[in-house]
């Protein structure tokens, strides 16, 4: 599947209809995707901000485009997602291989969540890999020129604190 296909399944939902002639204004800020590979639990959501309100709604489109009003954390303005090339998950997924080949990582990929951000006026997916052997892979993927720009391999272990007795 690619972003666009997502995307047309969006504009096509009525519920996000509803939205847009209610806020035209508002744009897309940004995604989330889950990709399972054992096709358990995928995901696609849109989030839109509405500048007059300072307001963000995701839409869920595994769940009919259910609109969702998210929190705000941030007073920080988001930048519009532009989304000026589409984008393969297959191709991605490919892109996520062969940079695991050229490090010599031989774990199989079970899950990949990517969250696509616009920042300092380029857009990016950013990507959590989660593989076998409880291994987690950070990635960032420059659109426009479809290539990884970060890669970084990390244990489930690393991120875990262990607390011992201490030694006198």
């Amino acid at each position: 599947m690619n972003l666009q296909f997502y995307l047309e399944k969006l504009h096509d939902s009525e519920n996000f209809k509803k939205f847009m002639k209610e806020n035209p204004e508002a744009y897309l800020c940004s995604g989330f995707f889950i990709i399972d590979k054992e096709g358990k639990d995928n995901k696609q959501h849109f989030d839109f901000f509405i500048p007059e309100k300072k307001e963000t709604f995701s839409f869920q489109l595994e769940d009919n485009c259910k609109e969702i009003k998210l929190d705000t954390l941030d007073e920080r303005i988001p930048e519009k997602v532009l989304l000026s090339d589409d984008v393969e998950f297959e191709y991605l997924e490919k892109l996520i291989v062969g940079e695991m080949f050229e490090q010599k990582i031989n774990n199989k990929i079970q899950k990949i969540l990517l969250s696509l951000q616009r920042l300092n006026g380029k857009d990016f997916l950013v990507g959590t890999v989660f593989i076998s052997g409880l291994g987690i892979l950070k990635v960032s993927i420059d659109i426009a020129e479809k290539k990884i720009i970060d890669f970084e391999k990390k244990s489930f272990f690393d991120m875990m604190k262990f607390k011992g007795k201490k030694k006198e």
